[in-house]
């Protein structure tokens, strides 16, 4: 068999399953939906942070919390050098970790902070929910005051507002402190307790472990357990404490005031360990049944519980594929000028100073004739095109054509290189 029969034949190597190439527009499109989710955030007055891909599993397993499906199920974890390392299935963890580690405990409160990266989680792909996913998130570290709770809402509504998110709905709840969460599990339950049978099997683990979860099952024989009329009676009955109450009515009364509309709803509880007193989700019904766009909410004792001093905080993440998938097109930067050229030089040399002001600007490479060098720029959707010859170098100008229009002019050198268009 030759070399080349044998080439032929290899197995062609393929992205792993549940992640995503992105290239051309779709890049554009990803870097507008950044850079539009970054001049919020700053305008607001938060850092970014950039922490590790991986951290030490640990780090997941006291923070995110043992009994959840991410850190039981869903991380990708090897050892190295006799340590467990994790890649980050979501963002809180890590940034908790450098905030402690950094010793931003000593900056002034509040510390806001923002990040934006790829995450990793193990589970079924399908739309909107990757193997690799990427999350944009915000946290705020300090107070525990119904208005930073106020400000975390209202910078996830005013982003979604502002790229013209259809179709939103804010669930929000009060699960209470963990001393709350005890008095809930033991009712929970006792009244639970005759139908436990009837439970899914991780529902079933999750009245040992963790009960508060098993609101968060997607089972449907549970759901509707769950929707008996004795059981919501059971789950309306607010079981938090007075200051608990409080700090959530003055919460509300704000959203009352700023006009953001919200939905209490007593069957949230979120799907992590960390979370106290406020939580919420923004969903969209342009989404399908996965419709969560952004999910948060306090988590009052997660930063003493990594090791650091005790610390209020409260913080959402948005998932960018789903994100990706509601705003539709975005504007993207057209190509201004396409240099059509067999002057490489000089071609260079005026496309670095275009660029310089701004100017979004492509040389031809390629050599072939001028027509075929100006069916390319049409392709590309160039605005304009700059015919650059050795006619046009010594005589200081170009052929500037207007694609849409096919019009085409002289130009000298110093007019073009204005900072205006032309």
């Amino acid at each position: 068999m030759t070399g080349t029969s044998q080439k032929s034949r290899r197995e062609l190597i393929q992205r792993p399953k549940g992640t995503q190439d992105l290239f051309g527009t779709e890049v554009e499109r990803w870097e507008s939906l950044e850079s539009t989710c970054r001049l919020h955030f700053q305008n607001a007055g938060y850092q970014e942070v950039r922490t590790p891909i991986f951290e030490h599993t640990e780090l997941f397993e006291r923070g995110v919390g043992e009994s959840t499906d991410i850190v039981n199920k869903e991380m990708y974890t090897f050892e190295k050098s006799e340590r467990r390392l994790s890649l980050r299935p979501e963002g809180t963890a890590g940034v908790v970790r450098a905030f402690i580690e950094q010793g931003m405990a000593r900056w002034p409160k509040p510390v806001k902070l923002y990040y934006m990266g790829p995450m990793f989680r193990y589970e079924r792909p399908q739309a909107g929910r990757q193997r690799q996913f990427h999350q944009v998130g915000l946290e705020l570290f300090g107070l525990d005051t119904p208005a930073a709770d106020a400000e975390a809402v209202l910078m996830a509504m005013r982003l979604f507002e502002q790229l013209g998110l259809p179709n939103l709905s804010l669930q929000i709840n009060n699960i209470g402190t963990a001393e709350c969460r005890e008095r809930f599990k033991a009712g929970f339950k006792a009244l639970l307790a005759p139908l436990l049978t009837q439970l899914c099997p991780d529902c079933q683990t999750r009245y040992v472990s963790n009960p508060l979860r098993m609101l968060d099952c997607k089972n449907t024989g549970c759901q509707g357990i769950y929707a008996q009329p004795e059981v919501q009676a059971f789950l309306q009955t607010d079981f938090t404490s007075e200051d608990c109450q409080t700090h959530f009515a003055e919460l509300l009364t704000i959203l009352d005031a700023l006009k953001i509309p919200y939905h209490r709803n007593f069957m949230l509880v979120r799907g992590l360990d960390y979370y106290t007193k406020t939580v919420f989700e923004i969903t969209s019904t342009n989404l399908g049944a996965q419709n969560a766009v952004c999910g948060g909410g306090r988590y009052n004792t997660l930063v003493e519980d990594l090791g650091g001093p005790e610390t209020p905080a409260i913080g959402w993440a948005l998932g960018m594929e789903r994100l990706m998938a509601l705003v539709g097109e975005l504007p993207v930067k057209p190509l201004d000028y396409y240099i059509v050229t067999d002057q490489h030089a000089a071609a260079f040399d005026l496309a670095e100073q275009l660029r310089a002001q701004d100017y979004k600007v492509e040389v031809d490479l390629s050599g072939k004739g001028f027509g075929k060098q100006l069916e390319r720029a049409a392709k590309l959707n160039a605005r304009q095109a700059l015919i650059l010859g050795s006619a046009e170098v010594q005589s200081g100008e170009v052929q500037l054509k207007t694609l849409a229009t096919k019009e085409q002019r002289v130009v000298p050198y110093a007019l073009l290189l204005q900072d205006k268009p032309v």
